[in-house]
C-alpha cells in the first residue's frame, strides 16, 4: 500500500499536535488509574462490611434484619413513615395485622 493510499487517522490518533495528544493520553491514563484505585478501595470496603455482618451473625443477630435496618435508616423519615403506613394498610387488608 502506498503512502497516498493509507487512510487518514481518525479522532484520537496522534496526528498533528503531539504535545496535546500526549497530555490527553496522560490525563486519560491518570483518570483510569484513579478509577482502578477507587474500585480496589470499594472492594476492600465491601469485604469489611461482609465481615461486620458475619460478626453480627456469629453473635446471634439476623443479618437480613440488620440489612433492613440499614436500609430504613438511610431513608428520609417522612418516606419511611409513608411506606410503613402503606405496608400496615396492605397487611390489614389481608388480615395479617396480628
Amino acid at each position: 500500500m502506498t503512502a497516498a493510499a493509507k487512510p487518514a487517522p481518525g479522532p484520537g490518533h496522534n496526528s498533528g499536535d503531539e504535545g496535546r495528544d500526549s497530555a490527553a493520553d496522560d490525563r486519560l491514563r491518570l483518570l483510569i488509574e484513579r478509577i482502578e484505585r477507587l474500585e480496589e478501595e470499594k472492594k476492600g470496603i465491601a469485604d469489611d462490611v461482609r465481615e461486620v455482618y458475619a460478626e453480627g451473625k456469629a453473635v446471634g443477630y439476623d443479618t437480613k434484619q440488620m440489612r433492613q435496618i440499614i436500609r430504613l435508616r438511610k431513608m428520609d423519615p417522612d418516606k419511611r413513615a409513608e411506606e410503613e403506613t402503606i405496608l400496615d394498610t396492605y397487611k390489614a387488608a389481608l388480615g395479617m395485622d396480628r
